[in-house]
This record gives C-alpha cells, sequence and structure tokens, in this order.
C-alpha cells in the first residue's frame, strides 16, 4: 500500500507510474540513507528550555508581586515576602506543571545517556533539569512556610464570622441605651431591641432564635475615694431614671451594664465554647480563669 505525497490517497502499485487518483508520479526511486548521520541536539534543548521557562516565570511572578507591593528597592526581607506571595498565586500551576516538566525531563535524559551516538548534550539538560528541581522546590518551601500563618489567619476569619453576630448584639443594646437611658430586661430583650431602626436587617438576624437566658442586665456605680465626699446618697446604687427613660419602657430602675452568655459553634448554651459578651467585650468561656477557691461559695 503506497500513500501519494500530493493528494494523500493510498494504492496499489507503482508511484513512478503515476497515482490513480491525481496523476502524479514520482521522479525516482527513494533517496538512500545517510552514510554519516550528526547526532541530534533537540532533545537536551527541550529540557533546558523547560528549565528556563520555569525560571522565568516564577522571577517575573516575584518582580510583579514586588512592583505590586512597592518594594523597590528590593530588600532580603521583602524579596522573601514576595517569594512566599508568588508561590501561593502560583500553587495550583506552577506545582503540577512542575511535576509534569521534572518526569519528562529524567525521560528525555535517560533516552540521551541510551543513544550517546544519537543524541548530544547531556551536560545542559542536567543543568536544565536541576534549574526546574530549583525552582519546584523553591516554590513548595515557600508554600510550606506560609502555611502556619494561613492556618492562623484561617482562624481569625473563622472567629470573626462567628463573633459578627454578637458584635451586632452588642451595637444594638448600646443604641437601645443611647434611646432609653437603661437596657432592657431579660424578659422584654428581644422585643425591645426589635423597635430599633434596622435598614439593613442585621439586628433581626441576630436576634433570630435567640437564646436569653443567658443575659443579665445590671448597674454600675462609680467607686468614690474614702476622703472624698461621695456625690450620690446613700441606698442609691440603683438610680431611678423615670425623669430619663421612656415611660413605655421604665421599669423604675436603669440599667447600664449587661452580661450575656452565648452559644457557641455547637449552637448549645452551657459548653466551654460559650461565648461571654460583657459590656461590648466579647470572650471565650474556655479562655477564662478557673474560679479561685476562696471565691467558692463552699470554701472554708
Amino acid at each position: 500500500m503506497i500513500n501519494c505525497p500530493s493528494c494523500g490517497s493510498n494504492f496499489e502499485g507503482d508511484l513512478r507510474l503515476g497515482c490513480p487518483a491525481c496523476g502524479a508520479r514520482s521522479v525516482g526511486p527513494p533517496l538512500a540513507k545517510a552514510e554519516h548521520e550528526l547526532p541530534s541536539y533537540g532533545r537536551a534543548v527541550v529540557v533546558s528550555a523547560g528549565g528556563v521557562v520555569m525560571t522565568g516565570v516564577f522571577l517575573a511572578a516575584v518582580i510583579g508581586t514586588l512592583v505590586e507591593f512597592g518594594g523597590f528597592p528590593p530588600r532580603f526581607g521583602s524579596i522573601i515576602k514576595a517569594g512566599e506571595v508568588a508561590a501561593w498565586r502560583l500553587k495550583w500551576v506552577a506545582l503540577p506543571v512542575a511535576l509534569l516538566v521534572l518526569w519528562s525531563s529524567a525521560r528525555i535524559i535517560q533516552s540521551i545517556k541510551a543513544n550517546p551516538a544519537r543524541f548530544i548534550g547531556l551536560r545542559a539538560a542536567r543543568l536544565g533539569f536541576t534549574a526546574s528541581a530549583l525552582v519546584t522546590v523553591m516554590i513548595a518551601t515557600l508554600i510550606g512556610v506560609t502555611i502556619p500563618v494561613r492556618l492562623e489567619r484561617r482562624q481569625w476569619a473563622i472567629e470573626a464570622a462567628a463573633n459578627a453576630p454578637c458584635y451586632t448584639r452588642a451595637r444594638a443594646l448600646l443604641e437601645y441605651r443611647d434611646l432609653h437611658g437603661t437596657l432592657p430586661a431579660q424578659e422584654d430583650l428581644v422585643k425591645e431591641l426589635g423597635t430599633l431602626p434596622d435598614p439593613d436587617g442585621s439586628i433581626a438576624e441576630a436576634l433570630r432564635n435567640l437564646d436569653v437566658s443567658g443575659y443579665e442586665a445590671g448597674s454600675v456605680v462609680a467607686a468614690t475615694s474614702a476622703k472624698s465626699k461621695s456625690l450620690v446618697p446613700r441606698g442609691s446604687a440603683i438610680r431611678y431614671a423615670a425623669t430619663a427613660v421612656d415611660p413605655a419602657t421604665d421599669h423604675g430602675v436603669s440599667f447600664t451594664s449587661y452580661k450575656w452568655r452565648l452559644p457557641g459553634e455547637d449552637k448549645i448554651l452551657g459548653n466551654d465554647d460559650d461565648l461571654i459578651l460583657q459590656d461590648g467585650i466579647i470572650k471565650k468561656v474556655s479562655d477564662l480563669p478557673p474560679p479561685s477557691a476562696l471565691t467558692h461559695p463552699n470554701a472554708p
């Protein structure tokens, strides 16, 4: 079976007599194989080019990061930081490509070593493979050293997302106190906070399906020096606020401080992952110091 180089048709016969499809004919017998063939340098060039391209792409990414963050004139610390950022940005592309380049380069180097008469440039191929390997190790190392910090930042993001509703509740309590001069009582908490202006619906979302059993409101009395004359009459630890409070919400006393225990990630109140919202400050129950034995009610 002969394949016509002119039209591509296949036929049986002699091409010198002409192709049945297009009529093309060969002008002579096929050329004889050359007595001396020069060794090929192409495979070594492919491996070397892979190392050069990988090195150039990574250096370009580092330089672009330095320009983006104004790291010129570059210092050692800024170069390391730019390398970490560039490596993290290239991780999903550079690492798979690097593994493919290293695998193919190793196969090509083995073929060059197995046929030294046909292929040359083993030294250049090894240099290209070494460059590719160094870039791969560098990218993997720069990614690895940033993982602890990125895990910490991820935990910060999770905690910020969990604390966002708490800050919304704290803001609602502050706005309510500014409007009415007191904080709402536990039994009226959700109802009273629901009367606040809420254009974006954040307060309503923060109060939805909320357990208010951990909420406590009270008053804070400023301490006075023993030598100074007290300006607050005795027996007025809880001040009356009939003149400053809206009559519709007046309970006879003014609450100025609060402590609110809220469920944590498990959404169950009473566990160690609960949050304590006290006067706008959020704390974890697990981070609080254990109660002292001197303050324990059963202590001798």
